[in-house]
């Protein structure tokens, strides 16, 4: 194999300039270069935790040939995710002869704003779901403006000038869109196969050529942390002032943002968004999308990855328990060698998992449910959209012909120190009649399962009822044989 040439700066667009970066350090954001070193102050710092919106910007990345662009959270974006990507902020936002863009004369016109702090982030929100919906329906509107807070508006004026948008200019005639197949060529030049080095000693980042390339450095450097959407670990810099040099960054590795499917499994690339995965998952297993789309905000989807998800091991994790549930497994890799595992035993205790120095997550596969088998899966928070999960249960059954229990799966996040199976509960099911006496009686089995903590999501009185409710609402939604059993403002349960 040729030598992997090594490059000693990271190259992005900013707005209509090309800039070339050698003096990165590993925890600078995105926000903080913008504000701070370019004097681009209309992203602003709501809570530097990817919850509020206010420092939204745009990135546009190459996925399989095509430019896509995708709103994201500033504040928790670092530089070295930015390598051959285009940044667009709302300085850049232009109409023509010297008018407003069409996002901002809507905002405008119909009062989206009051203190204006908040604005800026609303309005490339909007941008994004503009180019993509030029027309949105208001399911849509709602979904784009989910990680965008506003202590003044009550939204509905910001709700209104979204369905505008569209009378005051034409998403196809937008500057980005007349001037995508340049800025693709731009993109494309900026690829040029190498490896990033930034920094030395103590700081320092890498940007790695490709997968191979990522196996060789984490062989070099076991102790480095790998950074993938950062939604995360931008976290561990930003309110924990934790030190993540040497850090990796992943993002750009096209070998782990593979998607497909493939003998009744889909297999997801360890590097690939909740955006990149949604559209398949939630076609072939739907109770996945409604919980995709309540992860985070969009912005948060837009960069957080199931894998990343999966390697963190957090205990509220979303995706664990249904993948759990479903029966997955996971690939892992050090230098050359692959390994396969049950998901469910990745997870070892709280804050350790089945990973070995140098050894990442390369992919996870999910296996789609059988032909008459019933899946269902539950987040409970505090209010609805772009909250951390209090508990979430996920459940998965195969009924035999005479209507007992022949197999089921059940997991739970926020219930115990990793996602966890209700082995016990499992046990009082199995080759019982799937029967309301049945689930009742079961219900005591969750005792030795799981044995929750309180604090500030929940008290753990409440997550022992809540889980214990969650698998009788499963039971009974198994026999409605009709829509979910939920309240929905916008479809009609």
């Amino acid at each position: 194999m040729a030598a992997i040439k090594i490059r000693d700066e990271i190259r992005f667009l900013l707005n209509g300039e090309t800039v070339a970066l050698n003096d990165v350090t590993p925890d600078e954001t995105l926000l903080d270069y913008l504000r701070l070193r370019r004097s681009l102050r209309g992203s602003k710092e709501g809570c530097a935790e990817g919850d509020c919106g206010a420092c939204t910007v745009l990135v546009g990345r190459l996925s399989g040939g095509k430019l896509v662009y995708e709103s994201v959270n500033a504040c928790i974006r670092f530089m070295g995710s930015l390598d051959g990507c285009h940044v667009v902020t709302v300085e850049h936002l232009r109409g023509g002869a010297g008018k407003l863009h069409p996002v901002q004369q809507a905002m405008v016109d119909f009062h989206g704003s009051q203190c204006g702090f908040c604005t800026p982030g609303f309005v490339m929100s909007l941008y994004a779901l503009w180019m993509k919906s030029p027309e949105p329906s208001d399911v849509a509107i709602e979904k784009a403006l989910q990680g965008n807070l506003c202590r003044c508006t009550g939204y509905e004026a910001i709700v209104r000038a979204a369905r505008a948008i569209s009378s005051y200019g034409k998403a196809a005639k937008d500057p980005l869109a007349a001037e995508r197949s340049k800025v693709t060529a731009k993109l494309q030049e900026l690829r040029d196969g190498a490896r990033v080095e930034i920094g030395v000693g103590s700081v320092r980042l890498a940007i790695p050529a490709n997968v191979d390339d990522l196996a060789a450095i984490l062989q070099a450097e076991p102790k480095a942390t790998i950074v993938a959407g950062s939604t995360d670990v931008g976290l561990w810099v930003t309110k924990h002032m934790r030190d993540i040099s040497p850090a990796v960054f992943i993002g750009n590795l096209d070998g782990l943002q593979d998607i497909s499917e493939q003998d009744g499994a889909i297999s997801i690339g360890a590097g690939a968004t909740y955006t990149d995965a949604f559209a398949l998952l939630s076609k072939r297993i739907p109770a996945l999308g409604p919980l995709i789309d309540r992860i985070g905000g969009e912005q948060v989807r837009n960069m957080g990855t199931i894998g990343g998800n999966i390697a963190n091991g957090s205990p509220i994790g979303d995706m664990p328990p249904p993948l759990i549930a479903l029966g997955a497994t996971l690939t892992l890799r050090k230098g050359k060698k692959r390994r396969t595992m049950p998901l469910e035993k990745f997870f070892i205790a709280y804050g350790k998992q089945d990973r070995q120095p140098g050894e990442f997550v390369e992919a996870v596969h999910v296996p789609l449910p059988a032909k008459g088998t019933k899946f269902a899966v539950y987040k409970i928070t505090k209010r609805r959209d772009e909250d951390i999960t209090a508990a979430l249960g996920a459940f998965h059954l195969t009924l035999a012909k005479d209507g007992t229990v022949e197999k089921i799966r059940i997991a739970y996040g926020g219930m115990a120190a990793t996602p966890k199976r209700a082995a016990a509960v499992e046990k009082a099911l199995t080759g019982k009649p799937w029967t309301v006496e049945t689930v009742e009686a079961a219900l005591g089995a969750y005792a030795t399962d799981f044995t929750p903590l309180t604090d500030m999501r929940a008290s753990a009185e409440y997550r022992a009822l809540a889980a214990r409710n969650l698998l009788l609402r499963f039971f009974a939604e198994t026999q409605a044989g009709k829509a979910p059993i939920q309240v929905s403002r916008a479809v009609a349960a």
